[in-house]
């Protein structure tokens, strides 16, 4: 007879985690060629020259010291973000891949993604990349218009945009992602609709669509720039949304719109709550100790100095039982669709009779699905996703 996870949530909980969830490996390349004065990632201006071979060397250290967490299972997806990504060679990410495929195992079909922005790849690069084995391309497009994108501080015009689309498909990338923003300082309705239609009409196999929100830290946000009001933001999302149903995009994740069979599998994986090894400077993981029954958030130092001289250095958070739940609605409840119930205990070692009482209460308030085959946000649940996710969050509180 199958044990049942314990109920209780509170610090001193006992989990019961029977298999690890998959495996996805994040690979973070820091360096931009400017600082967007909206970004809050970590990211740094290169100066200098970039020190690829150096700090492949480091991801590769870096990755033979997390090892051990993972021994025996298999890569999902491997996605390699920024920073500016496709600031590096087509060789450097080459030499990248080879190392990480020598040291863990692949699936047959693994997805590779590289981010890249507009005016950073020269010509040739996108060919190269695929040379490598990369499969997606993620094209940080954010706007067509040359005046938006001047006001949100991007280093490449419209033609540029245009050009690293076509050389992307040039190149034989049949997975695409487009990265466009909504909300922009200024931007009217006729706008945003046309950065949608014009993204469209390129035919990518999938387009990132969110808003510009103004993150702590950055220059926007010491000093706002004049934003369209609420109404036409609402309006935009609104009209976007059946302009992209329209087409053929369907919205799986609450800022993800994908053709048919091309949603992003690294992307999900966060979202289903699976486990990842983050290397890179100021990368992050979460990994699934199944003998240990922990569950652990692995951060690496954030700058790319201090990371290159230590690449092994980590800092370990084990999540506390009773932020599980939390952690794990955060991620799942992006998704449309939501995730089976049964996902809950099976990522977070916790019974669902443990969060009963709040599933009760938004189901009642009409923004969690009614059905308990599911966890799944309703479409006021999405439009109001924060004050569902307070809700679990006020459960983390009162949990003893």
């Amino acid at each position: 007879m199958k044990s049942t996870p314990s109920a209780a949530q509170g610090p001193g909980a006992t989990l019961e985690l029977r298999q690890p969830p998959p495996l996805a490996l994040y690979v973070h390349l820091p360096w931009c060629v400017r600082k967007c004065p909206y970004c809050d990632f970590n990211s740094h201006e290169q100066r200098g020259d970039l020190p690829e071979r150096a700090y492949v060397d480091a991801l590769l250290l870096d990755l033979e010291a997390q090892l051990p967490r993972v021994w025996g299972r298999r890569l999902e997806s491997i996605f390699i973000g920024g920073g500016t990504p496709s600031l590096f060679s087509p060789e450097a990410i080459d030499e990248l891949l080879s190392g990480l495929r020598a040291r863990l195992p692949w699936r047959p079909d693994l997805e590779v993604t590289l981010e890249a922005n507009p005016g950073t790849a020269e010509r040739g690069f996108f060919r190269g990349y695929r040379d490598a084995g990369i499969n997606r391309l993620s094209l940080g497009i954010q706007s067509f218009d040359p005046g938006l994108l001047q006001e949100i501080g991007r280093i490449h015009d419209d033609a540029d945009a245009h050009a690293a689309i076509a050389q992307a498909q040039a190149a034989g990338f049949d997975e695409i992602n487009l990265d466009l923003m909504f909300g922009l300082p200024r931007q009217s309705l006729a706008q945003g609709l046309a950065d949608l239609e014009t993204a469209i009409a390129a035919r990518p196999s999938h387009i990132s669509w969110y808003q510009l929100t103004l993150e702590p830290n950055t220059l926007f946000a010491a000093r706002p720039p004049v934003l369209p009001a609420d109404e036409i933001v609402d309006e935009l999302f609104i009209q976007g949304q059946c302009v992209l149903e329209h087409a053929g995009y369907t919205r799986y994740e609450v800022s993800a719109y994908a053709g048919a069979g091309s949603e992003c599998r690294h992307n999900r994986n966060y979202w289903e709550f699976g486990d990842y090894l983050g290397l890179g400077a100021g990368a992050h993981g979460k990994v699934t100790d199944v003998a240990g029954q922990t569950v652990t958030r692995l951060l690496k130092p954030r700058h790319p100095e201090t990371y290159l001289r230590d690449p092994r250095a980590v800092s370990l958070s084990p999540i506390e039982p009773r932020s599980l739940p939390f952690e794990f609605m955060l991620n799942a409840l992006r998704l449309t669709a939501g995730v089976p119930a049964e996902r809950f205990p099976e990522r977070t070692g916790l019974a669902l009779e443990g969060i009963r009482p709040v599933l009760a209460r938004a189901r009642a308030r009409g923004l969690l699905d009614t059905d308990p085959a599911f966890l799944r946000a309703t479409e006021p649940g999405l439009r109001f996703l924060n004050d569902l996710l307070e809700m679990f969050l006020e459960h983390h509180d009162e949990a003893p």
